[in-house]
């Protein structure tokens, strides 16, 4: 069988979903979109639904696996509906949804609902992603109290920018959204990820952790609280070739890495159709026999190379951590110019095994 393969680890998914309240003192949304950026969102959901408020997906679909795999606690649909028969849906499994758009305040005022919905109303207060006009915002929510179909409101905003310590574009954007809200009597969404992490001071009764609940950071420097972040996922496989080569001998295609010394090289069982960054250069860490190297040569799409001429213990079948707990996925993410979230959310192929429950 193949050894490429993701652990993960659910008892650190716990420890990241336990320090976002912690720090936050607030309601939290476990964000499990994106097969929950990568980790499986139905394991994620069980192994965090005795303690989460509720988790948020982008979409009814995402929502849906929830319910069949027995999940009942709150889910959040952070686009919303993108069709209005989808509301009878909405009802049946009690999602909440986010109404970002005027066609869907519409939608809701037309159509015959069975109970009230919890709808959370999304400002656009400066990314001109999705959300409302600042100017529309005040008279959407009293059209939604006047319609009757609503049960409650949470007051929600997208930062665009909290990843940067400095930038004071997340202040403009809270000032627009007090602005907005104001006489407003409703709880508040502000805080995903980076502003759990990095903004103390905005106030948000709900927070929406998402990357950091999988264990990485969201910034480029060093943070207090990225520092106690646990990695869930270690993405391994294993030395299946060794090559003994001497100077001047071209590695993998292109010939982009040519040993210039005799060097030792270790074929792995990992390549860009199981998720790994193809554009990841030489040099990106990896960690073998308990010891940091690094790739050389371009990422096939089966399989990569690394360096073994200064890790003699390691061999045929020596484990290879490609990201987790040695290697973090920020360093592999920075070294090929990507994210985290892209690493995880493009992952595929390799089985997922669980421990922790």
């Amino acid at each position: 069988m193949r050894p490429a393969r993701a652990l993960i680890d659910l008892q650190a998914l716990r420890h990241n979903y336990q320090l976002a309240r912690e720090v936050t003192a607030a309601k939290a949304l476990a964000v499990v979109k994106a097969d929950a950026y990568g980790h499986g969102a139905v394991r994620v959901a069980q192994a965090l639904e005795g303690e989460a408020d509720g988790f948020a997906v982008a979409c009814i679909e995402e929502a849906l696996e929830l319910r069949a795999a027995g999940i009942r606690a709150p889910v959040l649909l952070l686009e919303g509906f993108f069709e209005a028969d989808e509301l009878p849906l909405i009802i049946e499994h009690d999602f909440w949804c986010v109404v970002h758009s005027l066609w869907q305040l519409d939608a809701i005022e037309q159509a015959k609902l069975s109970k009230p919905l919890t709808i959370w109303l999304k400002l656009d207060s400066g990314m001109h992603r999705v959300g409302l006009h600042p100017k529309d915002y005040q008279e959407a929510y009293q059209r939604l109290l006047a319609s009757g179909k609503v049960a409650k409101i949470v007051l929600m905003s997208h930062f665009a920018r909290a990843d940067e310590l400095d930038c004071v574009r997340s202040d403009e954007q809270v000032a627009v959204f007090e602005a907005a809200r104001q006489g407003l009597s409703a709880e508040v969404s502000l805080r995903n990820s980076p502003s759990v992490m990095g903004w103390p001071n905005v106030s948000s009764d709900w927070v929406r952790p998402g990357i950091m609940l999988y264990g990485a950071t969201p910034f480029g420097e060093d943070q207090a609280v990225a520092a106690r972040l646990q990695p869930v996922m270690t993405l391994e496989s294993k030395v299946i070739c060794v090559r003994e080569l001497p100077a001047g001998e071209p590695v993998g295609y292109g010939a982009k890495f040519i040993t210039p010394k005799p060097m030792r090289i270790g074929v792995v069982a990992m390549g860009y159709a199981d998720g790994y960054p193809r554009h990841a250069p030489t040099g990106t860490p990896v960690w073998v026999a308990g010891q940091r190297s690094h790739l050389l040569g371009r990422v096939s799409m089966d399989m990569l190379c690394i360096d073994l001429t200064d890790v003699p213990q390691a061999g045929l079948g020596s484990t290879v951590e490609l990201w987790g707990k040695n290697i973090l996925a920020s360093d592999v993410a920075v070294a090929a110019e990507t994210i985290p979230y892209q690493l995880f959310c493009n992952l595929r192929r390799v089985p997922r095994l669980y421990s922790g429950a």
